[in-house]
């Protein structure tokens, strides 16, 4: 749903604004929640190596979104989505490359099938 929603939101708008608008919706919930449940407070646990890592993951979603916002933007959602989740090929290859994670062979075959499928919808 948020690929159909997004396509139409991109409509007439800035994708850069489009993703602007979607992150404080994002943000305003999270809010919500954390004051909701009594998350909202740091943590002893809390860190700088933590810290370093949410950032960086931060801005790769952040560079993420205002990709797939333009890309919505010019091509068609049933092509975008798809290669949108072409990330969980990447990482179950990365995390068992870099954090050493273990994939089956039904893992293994579900990564390859994704990705496959991922290609046919693009191509097709």
């Amino acid at each position: 749903m948020t690929a159909l929603l997004a396509k139409m939101g991109v409509d007439g708008i800035d994708p850069d604004i489009a993703t602007f608008i979607r992150t404080f919706v994002v943000i305003i919930l999270l809010a919500v929640l954390l004051l909701v449940t009594g998350k909202f407070r740091i943590t002893v646990s809390f860190n700088s190596r933590a810290c370093l890592f949410l950032l960086l993951s931060g801005l790769a979603t952040g560079a993420s979104w205002l990709c797939y916002f333009r890309a919505l933007k010019i091509g068609d959602a049933a092509r975008v989505a798809p290669i949108d989740k072409l990330s969980v090929v990447f990482v179950a290859v990365l995390g068992v490359m870099f954090l050493g994670e273990h994939l089956s062979s039904k893992g293994w075959l579900g990564i390859i099938l994704i990705g496959a499928g991922v290609m046919l919808v693009a191509v097709g």
